[in-house]
C-alpha cells in the first residue's frame, strides 16, 4: 500500500500565495500521474492540477496561469504552487496518486488519496 502525506494548507488573504506539498511512501511503485484535487463545501471534488510520469500537465481552467504543479520522481513527491489566490479557491485540497505496481510480468494500477489539507482564502 501507499500513503500520501500532505502539508502546506492554511489561511491566506486574497492575492496571496501558498505552496502545498505531498509525499508518497510505502510499497514500491511507479507514478503514472500525481497531483491535486479539491472539494469545496457543498460541491463535488474537482481536478485542480495533475502531472503525468512524462511531465504532461493538466490544469483546471480556473487555476491556469495561477497554479503550478511539479513533481520529483526520485522522491515521489508533488507540490502545488498557488499564486494570486481567490476566495473561490477555498476548499480542502487532496493529493492524488495513480500508481503502477508490478509483480513479475503482471502489472496493475491503483489510485490513492491523501487525507486532505484545508486552504482558506479570506480577508
Amino acid at each position: 500500500q501507499v500513503q500520501l502525506v500532505e502539508s502546506g494548507g492554511g489561511l491566506v488573504q486574497p492575492g496571496g500565495s501558498l505552496r502545498l506539498f505531498c509525499a508518497a511512501s510505502g510499497s514500491t511503485f511507479s507514478i503514472n500521474a500525481i497531483g491535486w484535487y479539491r472539494q469545496a463545501p457543498g460541491k463535488q471534488r474537482e481536478l485542480v492540477a495533475v502531472i503525468s510520469s512524462g511531465g504532461r500537465t493538466n490544469y483546471a481552467n480556473s487555476v491556469k496561469g495561477r497554479f503550478t504543479v511539479s513533481k520529483d520522481n526520485a522522491k515521489n513527491t508533488v507540490d502545488l504552487q498557488m499564486n494570486n489566490l481567490k476566495p473561490e479557491d477555498t476548499a480542502v485540497y487532496y493529493c492524488y496518486l495513480d500508481a503502477e505496481f508490478s509483480s513479475g510480468s503482471y502489472r496493475y494500477t491503483m489510485d490513492f488519496w491523501g487525507q486532505g489539507t484545508q486552504v482558506t482564502v479570506s480577508s
